[in-house]
């Protein structure tokens, strides 16, 4: 008897999936709550367990292809050995029969108590704890087993080689440059009698080795070949890339705000040297650290509190303004899965010392853009440091169905008049989005204008508090 696995309700309206990799093969036998593939959403990667146990008897999709939500993900069939003899799996999952207590996991499916097996803390995902997930000095250079010949590079492939692959951006990687990170020997500390974890610097070593066993044949070939256009000088091929994933829905909500929202753009200059003085000032009171981009979201919640109406989005099936109670404050980031904005919700309940918590804690999550899908719904205003990539400014895109952006350029000494005087001073350009249909101009200005006057005297903003 064989069961059906297929790709359950992930949640938030979300209908398809890209396979990222099996962390399965045929002929394996799993438990209960086992992960067995990990799939790309709009929102985010997750991994998918198993709600069957007993043998993989078929897997269905490749790396890089779309599955929609019902479609069959693998087969599992009873297990043709005895739960005893199954080495740490209880007989009742051996055999695939749901046991008391194993774990609802996802919308849909599932059960109540997990018995998946221990997996390696969060640590794991970026390297065990306390070892930095980088390349060690001469890492690329020694072979990572005894099964690579002499005359070998020295990592290798190995198609019959099933060594965890933890982390999304290794598998990425290796996908990227071709090949099947779960292939190469890890040497990553998976825990005592567990296959060592592929880490990053394994999948760099071996694309450093082929780099390297390439090198030679082009260096003899190239002063052959005299009439031979300069690397310089060549064309590559077009490459056509999916939009697909994370892409895809950002493609989709760009595309909706420039095509409903009739926004309008303001810019404004502000100096903000006293904002650094302060910052200096609560550290030496404190103790305590505190960016810049904190206490300018501090300045925004506040703001919006005055100008209530930018937190709201429009109702076009009821042609209703909705002002939300509540400021959830999106903060626009750059990760490697492309841009993303999640959200702090409660802003506008938080103290300073709790905005630059939650705003650390996403910090933290940006470069593997590793958020948990809450954390990416329920904006109501977003905050973009586009200062951070190098610009002055930019006309930023409504995060749709949001009714505003507030923009924070780059800030650069520059020579500004104070008191009919010329002197060198902190500046920063603000920028602001606003949908039309929501306010006019003058409540757009009288926003960016408060902030502006925070900045400028962070002192003021006690007469709000």
């Amino acid at each position: 008897m064989s069961r059906e696995f297929l790709l359950p309700d992930l949640g938030e309206g979300l209908t398809e999936a890209e396979i990222v990799a099996w962390l399965v093969a045929p002929g394996d036998t799993i438990v209960i709550d086992q992960a067995v593939v990990e799939v790309e959403s709009a929102k985010s990667i997750v991994e998918l367990p198993s709600p069957y146990g007993g043998v993989v008897a078929s897997l269905f999709g490749e790396p890089g292809q779309v599955i929609h939500a019902g479609q069959v993900l693998l087969t599992v069939a009873d297990a043709s050995i005895g739960a005893g003899d199954v080495v740490g799996v209880p007989a009742v999952a051996a055999t695939g029969a749901p046991s008391e207590g194993s774990g609802a996991v996802l919308v849909g499916y599932g059960t109540t108590e997990s018995t998946r097996p221990a997996r390696p803390g969060a640590a794991g995902r970026f390297g065990s704890a306390g070892t930095p997930n980088v390349p060690s000095p001469g890492a690329a250079d020694a072979p990572p087993s005894t099964e690579a010949p002499a005359s070998a590079s020295p990592v290798i492939l190995d198609p019959a080689r099933r060594s965890p692959v933890v982390s999304p951006i290794v598998r990425r990687l290796a996908r990227d440059n071709g090949f099947d990170a779960s292939m190469l020997a890890g040497s990553g500390d998976a825990g005592s009698g567990r296959t060592a974890l592929v880490l990053r610097s394994d999948v760099e070593g071996y694309i450093r080795a082929q780099t390297a066993s390439s090198a030679p044949a082009s260096d003899v070939a190239m002063p052959l070949a005299h009439s031979a256009p300069t690397a310089r000088n060549e064309v590559s091929a077009d490459i056509r890339i999916p939009i697909s994933g994370l892409r895809k829905a950002v493609s989709q909500r760009l595309s909706t705000s420039r095509r409903e929202i009739p926004e309008a753009t303001i810019w404004l200059d502000v100096d903000a040297t006293a904002l650094f003085a302060a910052r200096d000032q609560l550290l030496h009171a404190t103790g305590e650290r505190f960016s810049v981009t904190t206490l300018i979201a501090r300045f925004a919640v506040a703001g919006l509190r005055q100008f209530p109406v930018l937190n709201s989005s429009v109702d076009t099936a009821s042609q209703e303004i909705l002002q939300h109670g509540a400021v959830n404050l999106g903060i626009a980031a750059q990760t490697s899965r492309g841009l993303m904005v999640p959200v702090i919700h409660g802003a506008h309940a938080m103290s300073t010392r709790q905005l630059r918590d939650s705003l650390t804690e996403l910090v933290a999550q940006s470069p593997d853009g590793t958020f948990a899908p809450s954390a990416l719904t329920g904006g109501t205003f977003t905050l973009n440091n586009f200062g951070s990539l190098g610009v002055d400014g930019s006309a930023a895109i409504i995060n749709h169905p949001e009714a505003a952006i507030l923009g924070i350029g780059r800030m650069i000494e520059r020579p500004w008049v104070v008191d009919h005087e010329l002197a060198v001073r902190t500046v920063v350009e603000l920028s602001m989005v606003f949908d039309h249909r929501v306010c006019d101009g003058g409540t757009a200005a009288g926003f960016l204008t408060f902030v502006a006057r925070c900045i400028e005297s962070p002192v003021s903003l006690l007469a709000d508090l």
